[in-house]
């Protein structure tokens, strides 16, 4: 099976993409336990795609619950809206 076979799968990509972004931003003491969790949940989904998303949504869950999403651009206080 080639890799290409697997580029219908853009939403696991993307959805993988953005845990990876999440999992980068996270404290150091939280990090290295969610990083080990991500790389099982990218090798489950070289495998078997449906579960790995099924892993991947318990997994952002957990991130939700325990690190509400922050924006990580800061915005200084001269900036508007929409700039």
């Amino acid at each position: 099976m080639a890799a290409d076979d697997r580029l219908e799968d853009d939403e696991l990509a993307r959805r993988l993409r953005d845990a990876h972004r999440r999992v980068r931003m996270l404290p150091t003491d939280d990090k290295a336990r969610s990083a080990r969790r991500y790389l099982a949940i990218c090798d489950l989904a070289k495998r078997d795609p449906e579960r790995a998303l099924a892993r991947l949504d318990a997994f952002l869950a957990v991130l939700d619950e325990a690190f509400p999403a922050t924006s990580d651009t800061p915005r200084d206080e001269e900036n508007t809206l929409g700039d």
